[in-house]
């Protein structure tokens, strides 16, 4: 399963973005996709997941800016980013825990990352 994320890019304070990421296949059960993001000299970190029961999380640093959405049936997964601040500026990488097949056991894919830069 490979994930594709798209709509990052170079963006002011206080601006929006919206980040979308699609699996390149069908997957029997997803349990949990969600965005984590690294900055430079980081380590990776959650930004906000979604369940198939819709049940959220966010990173404390992004609540009230970013809202995660998801579309099922079309396995995918957008991240809406508002009042972007200069520290959101790293790669946004989309993160999926599912079964791609009835037969297989749950494990986790990652997409490549995509660039957000915020500037000041």
């Amino acid at each position: 399963v490979q994930l594709q994320a798209s709509g990052g890019g170079l963006v002011q304070a206080g601006g929006s973005l919206r980040l979308s990421c699609v699996a390149s296949e069908s997957i029997f059960s997803i349990l949990t996709i969600g965005w984590f993001r690294q900055a430079p000299g980081t380590m990776r970190e959650m930004v906000a997941t979604i369940t198939t029961g819709g049940s959220t999380d966010y990173a404390n640093s992004v609540k009230g800016r970013f809202t995660i959405s998801s579309d099922n049936a079309k396995n995918a997964v957008y991240l809406q980013m508002s009042r972007l601040k200069p520290e959101d500026t790293a790669v946004y990488y989309c993160y999926l825990r599912g079964r791609r097949m009835s037969w297989e056991g749950a494990r986790d894919y990652w997409g490549q990352g995509t660039l957000v830069t915020v500037s000041s």
